[in-house]
């Protein structure tokens, strides 16, 4: 009789246990291993470019990768000054209608003006994308120095002076609601390259977190934008050019990006040579000449637009002066590099960094 109550007894025990035993022992959690894709290319914005995803699977970041390229794309021809393209109205197009009649533009390109003339009077006009008649000189000069460097010159005081007076923003209108643009200067000519890719990479990267992405990064001629950390829940590094291509050590500092855009401007890379001296593309808006204060600045923030122009603007000033201009802005740090090679830093800037050298 005994025995015959306690074999229920047993299993009503062990059943108890089986139940404590699964509501507090762990569970066993299934995780998906992201996927790391790259790809690169040279069709965007005339540099060499990297997006790098991390997805669920090589497809789906595959998938994220292209469209960001083909969005980058469409922005590279609105953008463009040098270049027609089959059914597109783009800056080049307003560049030839200066002076004549507004231009119906796409909301891109009027968003993109938009940004830059608030950015020419946060600068104090230290970037000024109505400077393009004189840039143009400039471009002509370089082209024809690369090309035949025996006859590399320089352009004339005179012929500069004389294309700076087409240089006023206030010529460029902007009429939002009819979606125009209009040159009241004819000789007036706009030039984007100190802000076009920025802006481009920062409302791509809107783009892909709108979408749902949440670890990538681009890298658009230098120009880097970090989404979210890497896939291992790290944050992706990205490291500073050393001006100095000839240094053993190619990178100055490396950064920690989370969020965050880097972006650099430096005489180092698009120049030439007249009489032994190099003559690079960044234009001092007071001399008229390459700006030669410094050898190359960094900003780091979150818009990628606001670090592009204000990477241009501050290369143009001494690091006091962009240290001023820096203060109007929150959440922008900088490293600059003078023609000596030395390194100032913002502390802000240093936080991110790995490098030595002393942060202000």
């Amino acid at each position: 009789m005994h025995k015959s109550r306690i074999i229920p007894l047993i299993v009503f025990v062990l059943a108890g246990l089986a139940a404590l035993a699964a509501v507090f022992l762990p569970r066993t959690v299934t995780t998906v291993e992201l996927v790391r894709y790259k790809t690169s290319f040279f069709d965007v914005f005339d540099t060499y470019s990297e997006i790098t995803v991390y997805a669920a699977t090589e497809g789906e970041a595959e998938a994220i990768a292209n469209q960001a390229h083909t969005s980058l794309t469409a922005y590279h021809q609105l953008y463009d000054i040098y270049n027609d393209y089959d059914g597109i109205v783009n800056l080049k197009t307003v560049n030839a209608q200066a002076g004549a009649a507004p231009v119906t533009v796409d909301e891109r390109i009027l968003n993109l003006l938009t940004f830059a003339k608030a950015m020419a009077g946060e600068t104090n006009g230290r970037m000024n994308i109505a400077m393009g008649s004189v840039l143009a000189i400039w471009h002509d000069y370089r082209t024809r120095g690369l090309d035949d460097p025996a006859s590399a010159a320089l352009p004339s005081m005179a012929q500069l002076q004389a294309a700076a007076e087409h240089c006023n923003i206030d010529d460029v209108v902007l009429d939002p609601v009819a979606k125009t643009v209009y040159l009241a200067d004819p000789a007036l000519q706009l030039d984007v390259g100190a802000v076009a890719k920025g802006f481009a990479v920062e409302r791509v990267a809107a783009q892909m977190v709108a979408q749902g992405v949440t670890s990538a990064l681009l890298s658009i001629g230098g120009n880097v934008r970090a989404i979210g950390v890497r896939g291992d829940g790290s944050a992706w590094r990205a490291n500073v050019q050393n001006p100095d291509l000839t240094a053993e050590n190619q990178s100055i500092a490396t950064l920690s990006l989370a969020d965050r855009s880097l972006v650099t401007s430096g005489s180092y890379q698009r120049y030439y040579t007249v009489d032994g001296k190099q003559y690079h593309h960044i234009i001092d808006p007071d001399t008229l000449f390459p700006a030669d204060k410094l050898w190359a600045v960094s900003v780091v923030t979150q818009d990628s637009g606001l670090a592009d122009a204000l990477s241009t603007a501050l290369f143009t000033l001494s690091i006091e002066d962009g240290k001023a201009l820096l203060k109007r802005f929150d959440g922008v740090d900088a490293l600059w590099v003078t023609p000596d090679g030395a390194i100032t830093q913002s502390a802000g800037f240093a936080a991110l960094t790995d490098t030595e050298s002393t942060a202000e």
